[in-house]
């Protein structure tokens, strides 16, 4: 049943920019190793690696009054070659998944700030059972790949569908989910569901 705190967004509404502040950055990897080395247990203790080290990392913050208090997804791209750019890991938090756009408007920046920064092709390796997703974000296969026993598919991002943004440290705002208490939504139904079990006549 749903409970008074699930009938609200937990955020009014969530910022996705690249990451400027230290607890952004140490929030984002901690996501990372609870969904990639807890939930999937794709990595053993971290998954950090060389990449990270050149990356560019994102966030989607949770924004409660206008203060940002907790990462709750995250993305990192970064430039292998002049104007070949690459996303990955990508991670929503598991409690903030429902709340929809989050995935997909960390895509949108990590393509559209690469594009503002000289971007020619943007790849990714996209675990399977995501790759409709990134279809309907109008991306489309080119290969596929065994990565960590794994099946990934090689997906590229149609520029043409991601203008440049050249402000991606304020990046872009997602309105949080507002949903109405139940007892808005239906008055009657709260009467009937906490009302004593009929007993069935004989």
């Amino acid at each position: 049943m749903m409970s008074t705190s699930d009938a609200y967004s937990a955020y009014s509404d969530y910022r996705i920019k690249w990451a400027s502040l230290p607890w952004e950055t140490g929030e984002a990897l901690a996501l990372r190793r609870r969904v990639f080395c807890d939930e999937q247990a794709i990595f053993d203790q971290d998954d950090r690696d060389a990449i990270d080290d050149s990356a560019h990392l994102l966030v989607a913050l949770g924004c409660t009054g206008g203060w940002y208090e907790q990462v709750v997804g995250t993305v990192r791209i970064h430039e292998s070659a002049p104007g070949l750019w690459h996303g990955s890991r990508l991670a929503v938090d598991p409690a903030f998944r429902a709340q929809g756009r989050l995935g997909s408007t960390l895509i949108r920046l990590a393509v559209s700030s690469a594009h503002a920064l000289g971007c020619q092709r943007f790849l990714a390796r996209v675990q399977a059972q995501n790759e409709a997703l990134f279809k309907q974000l109008h991306w489309q296969s080119i290969g596929e790949e065994l990565i960590l026993d794994r099946p990934h598919v090689v997906m590229e991002a149609d520029l043409n569908h991601y203008p440049p943004c050249h402000s991606p440290l304020s990046g872009f705002v997602v309105p949080g989910r507002q949903r109405q208490p139940l007892a808005e939504l239906a008055p009657g139904l709260l009467k009937i569901l906490s009302a004593p079990t009929l007993r069935q006549a004989s």
